[in-house]
């Protein structure tokens, strides 16, 4: 039999603590003082008899307890929000707002809207562009957290460019991504067809730098380390800083295009853009749905939710 649990506000304020490394965030996302947060921690330590900061300049450390507890109290509160959720009376305007990135938004969510539409024409859909928003590995940050809480005010869910780890929310992984050079055919009959990736060096290097601004990474340096083609010079070309834009500059055979081939779909389909070579590079961030716990539980958020998951497998085993 479990023993008796610690008050339930000093274990919130510890885990918001710890979760942020900060007793300035978690107040202010409990909505009380610093000092408030600091005497629930202080009181749980003491009713535990265990340390659970080390108290440094400046800043919190866990220990190896707090670590170790961290994960299940999250999940803890993560299912107790599910749980009260689930006992409101679940009212449904019959829309649902999605936040996404302008180029994800125009490449792959638009031109598969319609599907929706046909299986739910009682849902109205909003789509917010928003600017795409990443983890540079690890855990979300303060001010990411605070981004994705703000955004989810907003909207129903939010379709982010990541690697996962978002707690505190509901977290489902729409698709991996890999990098790959596009280009138009146009160039596969030219003077210097691309047959090898060392064929590249006739050709203008065009640089999305989505990978660079927002994952710290340049996709032509992926593809070229993982393809073995280390002869390339990939610091010439053009830079451009969307996705939609390279993608254009690559349909006018302006040069070849290192980006995602999940967002040239429907041109690498009709053969107005071509993957020169079979190779494509895994990259360590993905595509993720998230949303605030318990919003799935509405009809209109669980049916579009649903029906991404479902495109998205799709479009991983396509």
């Amino acid at each position: 039999m479990p023993g008796r649990l610690p008050p339930l506000n000093a274990l919130k304020a510890f885990e918001s603590a710890a979760r942020h490394l900060s007793l300035k965030r978690a107040a202010q996302e409990l909505n009380v003082t610093p000092a408030a947060i600091s005497h629930q921690v202080k009181a749980l330590e003491d009713y535990l008899g265990v340390k659970l900061f080390l108290r440094l300049n400046r800043a919190l450390k866990l220990t190896a307890t707090a670590r170790a507890a961290l994960p299940k109290l999250s999940e803890g509160f993560g299912s107790l929000a599910q749980a009260v959720a689930a006992l409101r009376p679940q009212t449904d305007s019959g829309q649902v707002t999605v936040s996404v990135a302008p180029s994800f938004a125009t490449r792959w969510l638009m031109p598969r809207l319609h599907h929706f539409f046909a299986v739910h024409p009682e849902i109205d859909v909003r789509v917010s562009a928003r600017m795409r928003l990443v983890t540079r590995g690890g855990q979300a940050s303060a001010a990411e957290r605070t981004t994705i809480e703000n955004w989810l005010e907003e909207s129903d869910l939010a379709i982010l460019y990541g690697h996962g780890d978002y707690p505190g929310f509901r977290v489902d992984k729409l698709f991996a991504l890999t990098v790959a050079p596009i280009c138009s055919p146009q160039l596969m009959r030219g003077e210097n067809p691309l047959r090898e990736p060392q064929d590249l060096s006739h050709h203008t290097l065009l640089h999305d730098d989505t990978g660079i601004l927002y994952d710290g990474v340049a996709f032509w340096d992926v593809w070229l380390k993982a393809a073995g083609a280390s002869d390339v010079d990939a610091s010439r070309g053009s830079h451009l800083s969307h996705a939609v834009l390279a993608l254009e500059a690559a349909l006018d055979a302006l040069g070849v295009v290192a980006t995602f081939p999940v967002l040239a779909a429907a041109e690498l389909a009709a053969g107005r853009l071509i993957l020169p070579f079979a190779f494509q590079a895994p990259l360590q961030s993905a595509y993720y749905l998230v949303c605030a716990e318990g919003a799935e539980l509405r009809t209109s958020v669980a049916a579009f939710r649903d029906w991404l998951l479902a495109e998205a497998s799709q479009q991983e085993h396509h």
